[in-house]
């Protein structure tokens, strides 16, 4: 089982760009940055650090294209900001949510478990549609979120491909990258992601 442990981010644009951030402080693949964003055409791009994360993210996920980018984060309990190649993005960060109080429920290592999120995933298509917490991935992967709090982001300054998109908005539609959606509400999570591959 592969376990990616960091944070998730979820954007929306007035302009119909969506962004999924990943932050992942402690994976196979060490520490790093990656991007996933589908425009308002429905084009579907990764940005990624390096190879060796293009080529894992997208056996995984599904991309109309894959670019191997400089991508340059920071994050502090205020602010997201980040540089990866035709992609610059600023963020504000808020309080915990509703969700996020809930989450803080449920014992770390049980919101975690592959088991438990098998178990509650019909429950979190039906609390946020197009979120599941565990399912089929790319090439006979299966994966599991398991998060463990949820904060709101509040601002968003996005410019894509030298573009400004706009005011911060929800993630409409649903993004397409595997069987899960980020929430419509745009927020930032602190997740275990585990991926189960099929030779494990």
């Amino acid at each position: 089982m592969d376990r990616f442990v960091g944070n998730i981010a979820g954007i929306g644009t007035a302009a119909g760009t969506r962004l999924v951030v990943g932050l992942w402080g402690d994976s196979p693949l060490g520490a790093f940055t990656d991007v996933m964003v589908e425009d308002d055409d429905g084009q579907r791009t990764l940005l990624a650090p390096n190879q060796a994360v293009a080529d894992y993210v997208s056996a995984t996920y599904t991309f109309d294209q894959i670019q191997v980018v400089d991508v340059v984060s920071t994050l502090d309990d205020h602010r997201l900001t980040l540089s990866a190649g035709p992609l610059e993005l600023t963020a504000g960060i808020g309080g915990v949510t509703g969700l996020g109080r809930l989450l803080g429920l449920v014992p770390g290592r049980v919101a975690t478990s592959p088991r438990w999120l098998s178990l509650i995933n019909p429950v979190a298509g039906l609390v946020m549609p197009g979120v599941h917490t565990a399912g089929s991935a790319g090439n006979g992967r299966t994966e599991y979120y398991g998060v463990t709090t949820a904060v709101n982001i509040t601002t968003a300054s996005v410019r894509w491909h030298g573009k400004d998109q706009g005011a911060l908005a929800r993630l409409s539609p649903p993004v397409r990258f595997g069987f899960s959606s980020a929430p419509a509400a745009p927020m930032l999570v602190t997740v275990v992601t585990s991926i189960k591959r099929p030779s494990a």
